[in-house]
C-alpha cells in the first residue's frame, strides 16, 4: 500500500513580509494622533510677544479662528507686550470677547510685562494669570502722534479709556478701582500684588501647572453659555505668525520703518539723478510704499516725515544749482532732525529711532550726494563727442585764404570760416592750419595755430593728396 507524500510548506515570500511591515509602519504612524487626542484636552497658545500693531492685531485674530475651527478646549494668550497701538488693542479685545472657546491670559516668563494695551488684553479674557516677578500695569492714553494730551480733549480720551476697561473689569468680576487707576495715573503692580489687589486670578510657574490650577473653573462665553474649563494635563500645541504677519510685524518697528523710508527716499534720489538706470528706482519705490505701510502702523509725527522729504529734495536741487555747498548743509540739517522726530517714544511699546542708524544714513545721504554731484559735474565739463560742439579745439587746414572769411577743411568737410584776431589787410593763406574756437550755427570761428592736424583731419588730407579730387 503506497502512501501519499505530504505537502511542502510554503514559507511566506519576501513581498509578503514587505506588505507586513509596510501595514505594521502605517499603523505605527497612524497611533500617535490617537493615542494624543485621548491623553488630554486640546489647549491652543498663542504668543502676543511685542508691541501690539495690526500684524499683531491680524495674527491674534487668525489664530482665536483656527482654535474655535479646531474645537480645542481652551485658547491661552502668552502675554509679553509693552503696549501699542489702541485700534490694533481694541481689535484683539473684540476678538477675545467673541471667542466662542475659553481665552486664558497669562502673563509669562519672568521679566515679562503686561503694558498700556497688554492690561485691556488680560482683563478681558475669561482667566487672567501671570508668572511670578512680572508685572502689569501703565495704560494711560496717549496721541497717536506721541504727543501729550490736554485739555478738553485729555478728559474726552481718557474718559473713554476709563469707561472700556471699568467694563472689561466688571464684566470678569475684577478690581475695578485698581483698572481705572492703571488709566488715570499710570498703576503698575508685580504678579503677587496684582493678585492681592484682585487684578488677576491666579499666579502660576509655568503653563503646565496653570493649566492644572484652572481645570474646573466656570467661566461665560460670549453666547451666554457657561463652560467649565477642561485643561489639566492638557495637550498644547501653538499657532505662530505666518510668514507675511513676520514680515509687516517686523517692519512695523520704528528702527525697521525708518530704514525702509530712508532707503527708499535714496533710491528715488538715485533714480531721478541719473535717469534710465531703472533698477534704484524699482528698488526705492517698494521699500518707499512698505516704509509708508509702516510708519501707517505707528505713532508718527508727520513733520519729522516732511523734514526728511525737503531734506532729499534739497540734496536733488544742490546738483543743479551752484549754492556753494548752503543747501546740502541744510538739506542734511533737515534730515538729521526730521530723523529725530520721526518716532516719539513716550508712546507705550515704541522707542525712537536709533541714534546710530540715525548718523549712519546721515551719511550714506550726503556721500550719495557728493559721488553724484561729482559725477555731474565732471559730465558738465567733459568735451562733447557729438554735434556741432564737439569740433572746439579741432585743428583744421585752410582750403580759401581766410580774409577774414573763406573755407577750411574739418573731418573731410569744408566750413565756412571767420578768423580772429587778424590785423587789417592781414590774412591765413592757404594750406595754413588753425584751430576752431567756436561754432556759430554752419560759421565757425578761426585763429591761426602752430598745431598739427587732428589724426581724422590728417589722414583725409593724406588720402586726397594720393586721390586728388577729380582725379
Amino acid at each position: 500500500m503506497s502512501h501519499a507524500a505530504p505537502a511542502p510548506i510554503r514559507r511566506p515570500s519576501r513581498f509578503s513580509w514587505a506588505m507586513l511591515l509596510l501595514f505594521l509602519g502605517a499603523l505605527l504612524v497612524a497611533l500617535p494622533p490617537v493615542l494624543g487626542q485621548e491623553s488630554g484636552p486640546s489647549i491652543r497658545q498663542i504668543e502676543i510677544d511685542g508691541t501690539i500693531t495690526p500684524p499683531m492685531a491680524s495674527y491674534v485674530d487668525r489664530a482665536i479662528k483656527k482654535a474655535e475651527g479646531d474645537g480645542v478646549d481652551a485658547i491661552v494668550l502668552r502675554i509679553d507686550t509693552p503696549g501699542g497701538l489702541s485700534s490694533a488693542m481694541d481689535d484683539i479685545v473684540s476678538d477675545i470677547l467673541e471667542s466662542d472657546v475659553p481665552v486664558i491670559a497669562y502673563v509669562a516668563p519672568g521679566n515679562a510685562r503686561a503694558a498700556s494695551a497688554g492690561v485691556y488684553i488680560t482683563y478681558a479674557s475669561h482667566v487672567a494669570a501671570m508668572a511670578p516677578n512680572t508685572n502689569i500695569g501703565s495704560a494711560s492714553p496717549v496721541q497717536g502722534t506721541g504727543e501729550d494730551i490736554d485739555s478738553t480733549m485729555e478728559r474726552k480720551v481718557v474718559n473713554d479709556a476709563v469707561s472700556r476697561i471699568e467694563y472689561l473689569a466688571e464684566l470678569r468680576g475684577r478690581n475695578v478701582e485698581w483698572a481705572i487707576a492703571a488709566v488715570r495715573d499710570a498703576e503698575n503692580v508685580t504678579a503677587s500684588r496684582a493678585l492681592e489687589l484682585g487684578v488677576i486670578d491666579l499666579t502660576s510657574p509655568d503653563l503646565a501647572t496653570l493649566l492644572n490650577e484652572v481645570d474646573g473653573r466656570e467661566v461665560t462665553l460670549a453666547n451666554g453659555e457657561t463652560v467649565t474649563l477642561r485643561t489639566a494635563g492638557g495637550v498644547v500645541s501653538t499657532t505662530g505668525m505666518n510668514a507675511i504677519e513676520s514680515f509687516l510685524q517686523l517692519i512695523s518697528e520704528p528702527t525697521i520703518a525708518y530704514l525702509l523710508l530712508s532707503f527708499g527716499s535714496l533710491g528715488i534720489f538715485l533714480e531721478l539723478s541719473n535717469p534710465g538706470t531703472f533698477i534704484p528706482g524699482i528698488i526705492g519705490a517698494v521699500c518707499f510704499i512698505l516704509g509708508f505701510y509702516a510708519l501707517g502702523t505707528l505713532p508718527v509725527n508727520w513733520t519729522g516725515v516732511l523734514l526728511i522729504a525737503l531734506g532729499f529734495v534739497l540734496l536733488f536741487i544742490e546738483l543743479f544749482v551752484t549754492s556753494f555747498g548752503i543747501l546740502t548743509v541744510g538739506g542734511l540739517a533737515a534730515f538729521i532732525v526730521g530723523s529725530y522726530m520721526l518716532i516719539d517714544d513716550s508712546v507705550p511699546g515704541y522707542d525712537g529711532v536709533s541714534r546710530p542708524v540715525i548718523w549712519t544714513s546721515a551719511s550714506l545721504v550726503l556721500g550719495s550726494a557728493l559721488l553724484i554731484g561729482l559725477l555731474v559735474v565732471r559730465t558738465q565739463r567733459r568735451k562733447p563727442t557729438t554735434g556741432a560742439r564737439s569740433l572746439v579745439g579741432l585743428v583744421g587746414e585752410v582750403r580759401t585764404p581766410l580774409a577774414p572769411s573763406g573755407m577750411v577743411r574739418i573731418e573731410g568737410e569744408l566750413w565756412a570760416a571767420t578768423a580772429e584776431g587778424l590785423a587789417e589787410g592781414e590774412s591765413i593763406p592757404r594750406g595754413a592750419h588753425v584751430e576752431i574756437t567756436d561754432v556759430q550755427g554752419l560759421r565757425l570761428t578761426v585763429r591761426k595755430t602752430d598745431r598739427e592736424l587732428s589724426d581724422d583731419i590728417a589722414r583725409a588730407s593724406r588720402r586726397e593728396s594720393i586721390f586728388p579730387a577729380g582725379a
